[in-house]
Parts: structure tokens; C-alpha cells; sequence
């Protein structure tokens, strides 16, 4: 949890980096959409070079981006793991007493762990390439429309750059519960499982009460600083179209017709 970078910004200066917020919010709806839909090799080739460009023009370190994924690679294994038992077909690989893997299965548990391990990657590079006011902004500019509709845009987008933000700070905080533990003698690395998840309790408990303490800080906070909302806010920073963002959109637009395309002729 300690090495888990997802959230955060990583501060360099790339062409992805320049790019106007809306534009990368776009690509990674579009590309975890395109995801659900590629299924053959010949989509999740196209999908990786895509990442393998985007990651390329960002700078952001490749060993950087992995260190991040590698506390969710239980969870994706998982995944893979139910549908490689639970996917049926007609030509079964091998079989014992209730356990049956089919070739379906073994399909479905590839493509399944892949289309989770690009998407969150490719969503997580948003945020890698992106600051948090950034994407509020653009968010907030993007669902302006929804504002006709009485739907509070701008609180919404505040939220998701609040939670966005706590990221790091939490996994700072569990790293100190973990090591005050540690210091009175629990061992998380000894016993099953279920004993591993019971010496979870004393970490979590003190963990959501730090959150909760924090989060009401943040609270008073802004209200001290006569923070009501978004009404008459004025932007030090306005979004603006750049020559690069309507490249990036063409660029998108051919990734879209090249996956539509792809789908058809498969």
C-alpha cells in the first residue's frame, strides 16, 4: 500500500501533460469504453500500443506506473481466477470432481485480467498527467450543461479532486497505524489468511477515524474561508482549447473509427 501511486501527479513536462484536462478525460472514457468491446488479440494489440504511445509521450516512468498497479495484482489475478472456473464451454481442458476449465473459461479469465489491468492503467494516467484542480475544472466544465438541470456540477467535480487528493494522505496514514502496530508486537506477514485479515481490524478502525477527523477539518476549513459552493466563483486559470488539444481530439476520433473498424472485420 505504501508504494501505491495511483492518484497522484507526477510533475514533469510532457506533451500529455500540456494537454487541456477535458481532452484526457475524454481519451480514458473512451479507451476503458473500447476496452469492453475488444475481443480478439488483434483489439487488445491495438489497445497496448495505444497505452505504450501514451505512456511514451507523457515521460512518466514505466517502473513508476507499475509500482502502483502491483497492490491491485491480487485483484485482478481474482478475477481472472472466478472466470477461468465459473465461464462454461463445450471443449473442457481439464476436469476433477466439481472444477471444470473449459476453453471459454480460460478466454474469458485472459481477456477479463487484461481489459482490468489496461483500464487501470489508462485511467490512472489521467491522474498521473493531470493535477487535481486541473481535473476539477475540467470536469466541471464538461458537465456544465448539466447545470440547467439543477444538478450541482461544481460540488460534485470538488468532490472527486477531494478524494482524489486524500489518496496519498491515507496511505501515509495506514503506513503509520501499520508501523505503530508493528511496534507492539503484531506480525502481519504470520498465519492463513483469515488470520491475516483479523489483525486487519486494529488498522482499519484507527484508519476510518483518522479519515473521518480529517475530513471535518477540511470542512471547517472551508468554511472559514467562506467557501459556499461554486455560485460567482471566478477561475485563476481558465480553460481554453490549444492547437494540440484539436490534435488530440482527431487522434482520438481515428482511435475510435480504427476500433469500430477492427470490430467489424473480427
Amino acid at each position: 500500500m505504501r508504494d501505491m501511486t495511483i492518484g497522484q501527479f507526477y510533475n514533469v513536462d510532457s506533451v500529455i501533460h500540456r494537454l487541456d484536462p477535458r481532452v484526457k478525460i475524454i481519451f480514458a472514457l473512451v479507451y476503458v469504453t473500447a476496452l469492453f468491446l475488444d475481443k480478439n488479440p488483434v483489439l487488445f494489440g491495438v489497445a497496448l500500443a495505444v497505452l505504450a504511445l501514451y505512456i511514451k509521450l507523457s515521460e512518466v516512468p514505466v517502473k513508476f506506473i507499475f509500482r502502483g498497479v502491483r497492490a491491485l495484482y491480487i485483484f485482478i489475478l481474482l478475477t481472472g481466477l472466478m472466470n477461468l472456473l465459473t465461464v462454461k464451454g463445450a471443449n473442457t481442458i481439464f476436469e476433477w470432481q466439481f472444477i471444470r476449465i473449459t476453453e471459454a473459461g480460460v478466454s474469458a479469465a485472459i481477456y477479463t485480467s487484461l481489459r482490468l489491468f489496461f483500464m487501470i492503467i489508462g485511467s490512472s494516467m489521467m491522474t498521473y498527467t493531470t493535477t487535481p484542480n486541473a481535473l476539477t475544472d475540467g470536469l466541471e466544465k464538461m458537465l456544465g450543461w448539466m447545470k440547467k438541470c439543477k444538478v450541482p456540477v461544481h460540488e460534485f467535480a470538488m468532490i472527486m479532486s477531494i478524494a482524489l487528493r486524500f489518496v496519498p494522505v491515507l496511505v501515509e496514514e495506514l503506513d503509520k497505524i501499520m508501523k505503530a502496530q508493528m511496534a507492539r508486537g503484531i506480525d502481519f506477514k504470520e498465519g492463513n489468511l483469515f488470520v491475516r485479515m483479523r489483525k486487519l481490524v486494529p488498522i482499519l478502525i484507527p484508519l476510518f477515524v483518522s479519515a473521518t477527523k480529517r475530513s471535518n477539518e477540511l470542512a471547517l476549513a472551508m468554511d472559514a474561508r467562506c467557501y459556499h459552493g461554486g455560485e460567482g466563483r471566478t477561475k485563476m486559470k481558465p480553460l481554453c482549447y490549444q492547437r494540440r488539444d484539436y490534435i488530440a481530439y482527431g487522434l482520438i476520433f481515428l482511435y475510435i473509427i480504427a476500433v469500430i473498424v477492427l470490430t467489424i472485420l473480427f
